[in-house]
């Protein structure tokens, strides 16, 4: 019974991030189908424990009881005494997330993870898991790709995303378009972008600059980044980490001494606070 009630309670729990959208928080939605699909499988897999359970307590009998005592008070007593906290713990561990993630809210990532992890150009060492590397400011999709396909595509992005016209950053380019810009940042000199993001307050900034950042999500949240640039006012501003706001400027680029090379930095002309959106996260689109 123990075992249909866990399984019951992970297919709710997967039904209830679907229907109200919490699970975009977690993974990035092109595999969305994937936790979806586990919905019916845990619930087939909690059917199944459910008529099981039913079945043992109908063949039950006189026999099996005796057994049942032989095997729990007889010789198999101190086996038992052995195991029991096995159990325990085994339990424990599968129900712990099903707790949390039924009774505890949802928390979204922001300033305090970039200051926990630290705020600088991590290396990116392709001999390492994936998931261990932290990104900032700039997306790094190489990993991911063979050599060839990955330059290619970052050169198609660059030729996308650099024609003439203003360029607006939103939840379906914002990391592609970012990872162009960083890479061919001479072929966006002076262009106009639209940007929106939350305020943080990086070290060796003039008073009318600040970074805006959005969480990016390649897969899921276990390789989430965070991912924007540098902009700068046209006059002294104070607006407090975890503000967001909506800017647009120009791109030209500046050297910023604690990362010791040069970056974009958007050079703001208009710029207004807005809401939190409901999903903060950008994702990697393919």
């Amino acid at each position: 019974m123990l075992r249909f009630l866990i399984l019951f309670g992970f297919a709710y729990l997967f039904l209830h991030l679907h229907l109200t959208g919490d699970i975009s928080k977690y993974i990035n939605m092109r595999y969305g189908y994937l936790s979806f699909s586990m919905i019916f499988i845990i619930g087939i897999m909690a059917v199944y424990q459910l008529v099981k359970w039913n079945m043992e307590g109908i063949r039950k009998d006189s026999h099996a009881h005796a057994d049942q005592e032989k095997r729990l008070f007889g010789h198999d007593h101190s086996h038992e005494n052995d195991t029991w906290w096995k159990r325990t713990v085994t339990y424990g561990l599968v129900i712990f997330p099903l707790v949390t993630g039924l009774f505890l809210p949802i928390a979204t990532l922001d300033s305090t993870i970039v200051r926990a992890k630290g705020f600088h150009f991590a290396e990116i060492d392709n001999d390492k898991d994936q998931y261990a590397n932290h990104q900032i400011l700039k997306p790094d999709t190489s990993q991911y790709y063979e050599s060839s396909t990955y330059k290619r595509m970052l050169k198609s992005d660059m030729e996308k995303y650099s024609k003439p016209g203003q360029l607006y950053l939103n939840d379906d380019n914002y990391l592609r378009a970012l990872e162009a810009i960083y890479n061919y940042p001479g072929n966006f000199t002076n262009k106009h972008v639209s940007m929106m993001g939350f305020v943080y307050h990086g070290d060796a900034l003039e008073k009318n600059q600040l970074f805006l950042f959005r969480f990016g999500i390649i897969h899921c949240i276990a390789d989430a980044g965070v991912f924007g640039m540098m902009v700068q006012f046209p006059e002294s501003i104070d607006y407090k980490d975890d503000t967001w706001l909506r800017v647009e400027g120009k791109l030209t680029e500046t050297y910023y001494q604690p990362f010791k090379q040069t970056i974009p930095v958007l050079k703001v002309t208009k710029w207004h606070s807005v809401a939190k959106p409901k999903s903060p996260y950008a994702y990697r689109k393919y």
